[in-house]
């Protein structure tokens, strides 16, 4: 994992990390949210204790700066691309419009499937 500043690149920061506990708890496609990397084994509101702490998975160092504002892009699904905008507004009610996490990568490194996540102190 490294950092990428090309000009394909297009978000806010370069790296989003969502949890299977929070999307889980909407009972959700987690393909809807599109994250980099998904942590598995959390509970539902595990990443909202998150912002301003730093994970290490694998070899990798990221910093999570805050929880993620939902787009209308989540409202679309992934096979069929239909629309449905009573996802967002669940996501609002429920999780106060924000699920998964904005990131960096502070140290870069490898990081495969099934590796150890450790949240560390800002």
């Amino acid at each position: 994992m490294a950092r990428f500043d090309g000009p394909e690149r297009f978000d806010v920061l370069p790296l989003l990390v969502a949890t299977d506990g929070a999307i889980d708890s909407l009972g959700m496609d987690r393909r809807r949210f599109r994250p980099n990397i998904l942590v598995s084994g959390t509970t539902a509101d595990a990443e909202r204790s998150w912002p301003g702490k730093r994970l290490r998975i694998g070899r990798a160092i990221i910093a999570v700066a805050s929880l993620r504002q939902r787009c209308v892009m989540t409202t679309y699904d992934p096979d069929t691309r239909v629309q449905d905008v009573s996802i967002l507004r669940r996501i609002v009610r429920e999780r106060g419009g924000r699920l998964a996490l904005d990131c960096q990568v502070i140290e870069p490194g490898c990081v495969t499937l099934g590796d150890r996540v450790e949240v560390l102190a800002g």
